[in-house]
């Protein structure tokens, strides 16, 4: 363990995925998982963990600040998407995933 980052690898001829869904289903806690991986984040955000993209953790790392979300990226501005409620207020998935970024 460096930094407080645990780093785990799949045994010869094991699937990456399947050690990921297990770990996170087995510990029931607050695990912040990096992937990009469509199917192990919804299996992460059903088990109360954090998936975070490799792009996102990249530049979390990189920058040391949670704020990158709110910056353009390749030229283009990001436009947040059309939702109900407070527009001021964050959901709970951006808190999550905010709070995540603000422990790296």
């Amino acid at each position: 363990m460096t930094g407080g980052i645990k780093v785990i690898y799949s045994r010869i001829g094991e699937k990456a995925d399947f050690v990921i869904k297990r770990i996170i289903s087995s510990d029931r806690r607050e695990w912040i998982v990096v992937t990009s991986d469509r199917d192990i984040v919804n299996h992460a955000w059903a088990l109360g963990s954090i998936p975070v993209s490799a792009e996102d953790f990249l530049k979390a790392i990189e920058k040391g600040i949670p704020s990158y979300l709110d910056e353009k990226e390749n030229g283009e501005e990001y436009i947040k998407p059309q939702r109900k409620g407070n527009p001021r207020r964050l959901s709970k998935k951006e808190k999550a995933l905010r709070k995540a970024l603000s422990k790296l």
